[in-house]
């Protein structure tokens, strides 16, 4: 485990493969933590690929430098994490691959700072940058059923129910998103020691809320949500991975993300594979970001 002052954060990260060998950051996404990329970064490793798998705000060992800093989950900030991040380890450009709020931090920096970006693996969902002007629109009935859990946490119960069963909470969702997936108690365990973190609760019910336009965000932020508002397109070549059982968002047949990628985009559905991509796909996780480098 390694540290680094990137931004706002005292970020916790795990680094495997040679420190010579092209860059990759692997972002996990909610509720997950680092333990998802492990194999993926064994693969590449061995490869000769560099992986840099932060902790992201709110997880594991990573802190706020400042206790006045917003603990804000709005994509944003997962955006400016990963950007600082780059910067604080003076890495000019990376393979950014990620799933989930992993996902949203990769698929931002590669929309908003290109240059940053040599490659995006984004799993789970293909254009992972919210619209949240439009986040009052409802959908079909079966979407809205699968999105309980951030409407439960839109009230105070909901954050209460967090707080006090945040490892039931989030091996629910472990099992309802990833259906075919046998993880064992063990697997388990080792994640949930980062729900743990002192600022779990609020950086996660913050992103839940406002997504949904229900809070503000951090002032120190607004410009890059100003941005990220305009529905920005991704120039960099891109691959997404959807898990073909994915129980929080099955991939459509139809691909309605492609209109947002403009440079080299690749789309494979997966089978027997949930939401969480690199820990259920491994291989096939780490095969994409290779074909980037």
């Amino acid at each position: 485990m390694k540290r680094v002052h990137a931004g706002v954060l005292d970020v916790a990260y795990r680094e495997v493969g040679p420190p010579d060998g092209p860059p990759a950051v692997l972002l996990h996404g909610f509720p997950y933590d680092v333990h998802a990329c492990d194999a993926a970064a064994e693969h590449l490793a061995g490869a000769g690929v560099r992986c840099l798998i932060p902790f992201l705000r709110g997880y594991g060992p990573t802190r706020f430098l400042d206790p006045a800093t917003p603990r804000s989950g709005e994509q944003a900030a997962l955006g400016a994490d990963l950007l600082a991040f780059l910067d604080a380890l003076g890495i000019e450009r990376a393979v950014l691959a990620g799933y989930d709020w992993g996902g949203r931090a990769a698929c931002v920096v590669a929309a908003l700072w290109p240059g940053r970006a040599r490659g995006l693996v984004s799993c789970g969902v293909g254009y992972n940058i919210q619209n949240i002007p439009a986040s009052g629109q409802p959908v079909a009935p079966e979407a809205e059923h699968r999105l309980w859990y951030q409407y439960y946490l839109h009230g105070e119960r909901g954050r209460a129910g967090l707080a006090a069963n945040r490892e039931a909470f989030c091996g629910l969702l472990w099992r309802l998103w990833s259906p075919t997936w046998a993880f064992d108690a063990a697997t388990f365990a080792a994640t949930a020691r980062s729900f743990d973190n002192p600022d779990f609760v609020d950086v996660v019910v913050h992103s839940y809320r406002h997504r949904f336009g229900l809070v503000p965000g951090d002032p120190a932020l607004a410009e890059i949500e100003a941005r990220l508002a305009a529905q920005p397109e991704i120039a960099v070549p891109s691959i997404v991975m959807l898990g073909a059982d994915d129980g929080v968002g099955p991939p459509p047949e139809t691909d309605t993300d492609a209109r947002h990628f403009t440079g080299p985009y690749r789309r494979a559905i997966v089978p027997g594979i949930g939401h969480n991509f690199p820990q259920e796909a491994p291989e096939a996780f780490a095969a994409a970001v290779r074909a980037l480098l």
